[in-house]
């Protein structure tokens, strides 16, 4: 009797592991003037090229950046308080242009293709992996502007975390 009574237990504890809840990845969010640069603390709206955002548990608003290199950056550190749940980028293949990366044409970026090595500078001024919602949007912007294309797990740390030149702005 006691046998079955421990095994039943054991058979209830291993069901309540399985159906255990896992956090929900949340939708992306629209970025408004109100968006502030996780790192910089500047207004994203305020600079070009693409944003990223990224959802962590617990923690009710997405934190933004004002490049994606900076919200890769983020993944990759040992900043993060909390798990991630979902991540953002925008995607360059509907922003209405590059000065203007659009408020609700967010990816998630492992869905994402990157351009990786363009000759582009993000919104902080620092080198920019672009991210774009198609294959061949990415291989045009490649070709126009060099780089090759990538998915996430394929952009090397030293992409995101080696320290860069940022060419700021003349006056």
């Amino acid at each position: 009797m006691i046998a079955r009574t421990l095994l039943a237990a054991a058979i209830l504890m291993l069901a309540a592991a399985c159906r255990e809840e896992t956090a929900e990845a949340p939708e992306p969010a629209a970025m408004t003037g109100d968006a502030l640069g996780h790192f910089c603390m500047m207004q994203l709206t305020g600079h070009a090229g693409p944003k990223g955002q990224i959802h962590l548990e617990g923690v009710p608003d997405p934190i933004f950046f004002s490049q994606v290199r900076d919200a890769l950056a983020y993944l990759r550190s040992a900043e993060r308080s909390a798990p991630v749940l979902a991540v953002y980028v925008s995607d360059m293949g509907a922003a209405p242009s590059w000065e203007a990366p659009g408020p609700e044409n967010w990816i998630a970026a492992d869905a994402a293709h990157f351009v990786l090595g363009a000759q582009v500078r993000g919104g902080m001024g620092a080198p920019e992996i672009v991210p774009f919602g198609t294959a061949e949007g990415a291989e045009d912007f490649a070709a126009r502007k060099g780089g090759r294309v990538v998915r996430l797990d394929e952009i090397p740390s030293e992409a995101v975390l080696a320290p860069v030149e940022i060419e700021l702005p003349e006056g």
